[in-house]
C-alpha cells in the first residue's frame, strides 16, 4: 500500500493486512476457542474468583472531558401497580463514555493513525488498514466496534513489575522488555509461560492511586515502552492489560511518539488492551497464572467496553 511508506516507529512500513485476513475485525481474539478454555480450566485449582476491575461511581478518575453521571428518576421510578401487590421499582439513567471509563477494554476501532499530512478521513487508518471514512458514523463505528470482540476465557499471566521494583512505580516511569523478563525470573517462570491467545496483565502500582489520587490519576502513569510491547507481541497474546489508564507509559518516552504501545498492539497485531485494572488482590495471592475471564458488552459500534473482568484461581 503506498500510504504505508509513511511509517510509524510503532508500526513499520507494512503493518496491514492483518495475519487474520484483510476483512478481519477480531484480531487476536481469533485465538479464542475450546482449546484456550481447556488450557484456562487446567489452571483452576482453588476454585476462587478474584475481581480484576474497579467499581463504577462518581469518585472514579476521569480523563479530561469525560463524564460519569448516574441519576434515578422518581422515588420510586414506577408504581405502585397491582391492587393487592402494590408493586414498585427503581430504574436509573447513566450518562458516560461507555467504552472509555474506569476499568475498560479498548475495541480495535479505538485508536488509529493519520497517514501523511492531509487530515481527511481517508488518510486516517485503524486496525487492518481500515480508513476512518469507511468505519466512522455519528451513531457508532460501522466496523471494528467492540461487538466484534469474543468472550475471553483464556489462561492469564500476571507480570508484577511493582513487586519486582519493590515499590509503586512513578508516573512517567517506563517498563522495558528487560523488566518483564526479570519479572518472569523473579516469579519462577520463563518464556514457556506464554502461549498464543493468553492474556498478559501488568501491575505497575498505579492502580493504588485510582481513588486516593483520582484528580491526578490521568496526569501521568508508569507503563510499557515500545520495546516491551514489541517483545510481548511476539508472544501473541489476545489481551494485554494493566493497572494504569493507558497500558502505555505517560508521558511518552519520545514526545513525538504518542501512545506507541497502543499503535503497535492494537493496530499492528489486533491485541486488545484492558485498562484501569485492579491487580493488587491478585498479586497478593501469589498466583501468577490463572484463568482470565471477560465478556465485553456487545454494544454495536462502541469503541470499548466497561465490565468486571475476573481471575479464576
Amino acid at each position: 500500500m503506498p500510504d504505508q511508506q509513511d511509517d510509524s516507529p510503532a508500526l513499520g512500513a507494512a503493518w496491514y493486512p492483518s495475519r487474520w485476513g484483510s476483512d478481519d475485525q477480531r484480531g487476536n481474539g481469533n485465538f479464542m476457542g475450546p482449546e484456550k478454555v481447556r488450557q484456562a480450566l487446567a489452571l483452576v485449582e482453588r476454585h476462587e474468583i478474584v475481581r480484576l476491575g474497579h467499581d463504577y461511581d462518581a469518585r472514579i478518575p476521569l480523563a479530561p472531558g469525560r463524564i460519569f453521571g448516574l441519576r434515578m428518576p422518581g422515588g420510586p421510578t414506577g408504581g405502585p401497580h397491582g391492587g393487592r401487590s402494590r408493586t414498585i421499582w427503581n430504574d436509573e439513567f447513566l450518562a458516560t463514555e461507555i467504552g472509555q471509563i474506569g476499568t475498560h477494554m479498548d475495541a480495535l476501532g479505538h485508536l488509529g493513525r493519520q497517514i501523511g499530512t492531509a487530515a481527511d478521513h481517508g488518510n486516517m487508518r485503524f486496525y487492518n488498514g481500515n480508513p476512518l471514512s469507511e468505519i466512522w458514523s455519528p451513531y457508532g463505528l460501522k466496523r471494528l466496534g467492540i461487538e466484534n470482540a469474543p468472550i475471553f476465557f483464556t489462561p492469564g499471566l500476571l507480570l508484577d513489575v511493582e513487586g519486582l521494583k519493590g515499590r509503586v512505580m512513578d508516573p512517567g516511569e517506563e517498563i522495558t522488555a528487560a523488566d518483564l523478563q526479570a519479572c518472569l525470573e523473579r516469579q519462577g517462570l520463563n518464556e514457556s509461560a506464554f502461549a498464543p491467545g493468553d492474556a498478559v496483565l501488568i501491575r505497575t502500582g498505579h492502580g493504588t492511586r485510582f481513588l486516593t489520587e483520582a484528580s491526578t490519576f490521568y496526569d501521568g502513569a508508569p507503563g510499557l515502552g515500545l520495546d516491551a510491547a514489541e517483545w510481548l507481541a511476539t508472544k501473541e497474546p489476545c489481551v494485554v492489560g494493566a493497572d494504569n489508564f493507558a497500558v502505555d507509559v505517560v508521558p511518552p518516552v519520545d514526545p513525538e511518539v504518542f501512545h506507541p504501545v497502543h499503535q503497535h498492539l492494537i493496530m499492528k497485531h489486533g491485541i486488545y488492551l484492558h485498562e484501569g485494572m485492579k491487580l493488587d488482590t491478585l498479586a497478593e495471592t501469589g498466583r501468577w497464572r490463572f484463568a482470565y475471564v471477560f465478556a465485553p458488552l456487545a454494544i454495536v459500534g462502541a469503541t470499548g467496553s466497561p465490565g468486571s473482568p475476573f481471575a479464576l484461581l
